[in-house]
């Protein structure tokens, strides 16, 4: 298969965000780091070689040569890890899939997304101002919103608490479904994604 990008080596980006660190595993913020570890068994492949300030993997999905990532960088400063490598393999923002966590959404809800602001994750801040655009794909997992009136405090602690009970089932199962999401989203676009798992 020829691709247009000089190295030769992926056309496309799959990202998971999260926070590195024993710390912030099982956390709120980190099930894009969960759905990662979904995709490892899925497709048998290991996200584990130390690239671009991040864990990485070369891999075919959806019939096309994939870079799958976890940022090491620490969540607000995801977008140091994307955009050198999207700038080595010369990929488009379009080809760019990011997997996060995002608490305007229940649990067990999942929404992909072709494009939008950061809706105030800094994850996806770092990355619409590393890559100069908010023009890729995202899939967007349901974590649940914090109790109303919370404190700045109060939204940090909600986001790396932890899931209990059937909540943690939910979610591993909504991980599952965003690492199945993201080969739809490869070979048959996003709009054929969202019409399955929106």
């Amino acid at each position: 298969m020829l691709f247009k990008n000089s190295s030769g080596g992926a056309s496309w980006m799959v990202v998971f965000l999260g926070n590195p660190g024993p710390r912030y595993t099982g956390s709120r913020h980190n099930v894009g780091f969960l759905a990662a570890d979904k995709l490892e068994k899925l497709e048998n492949i290991k996200i584990s070689k130390l690239r671009f300030n991040a864990l990485t993997a070369l891999c075919t999905l959806g019939g096309e040569k994939v870079l799958v990532m976890k940022p090491q960088t620490y969540m607000n400063l995801s977008g140091n890890a994307v955009a050198p490598a999207a700038a080595y393999y010369k990929i488009p923002a379009e080809h760019v899939i990011i997997v996060c966590d995002d608490i305007a959404l229940p649990v067990g809800k999942l929404r992909i997304r072709t494009k939008g602001s950061s809706g105030g994750h800094n994850g996806l801040k770092s990355i619409i101002s590393a890559l100069g655009t908010e023009e890729f794909p995202r899939v967007k997992i349901g974590v649940g919103a914090p109790p109303k009136n919370e404190t700045e405090e109060d939204m940090i602690n909600w986001v790396l608490g932890i899931f209990h009970g059937s909540e943690a089932a939910t979610i591993a199962e909504m991980c599952e479904t965003a690492a199945k999401a993201c080969p739809v989203i490869i070979s048959g676009g996003a709009d054929k994604a969202m019409n399955i798992y929106n």
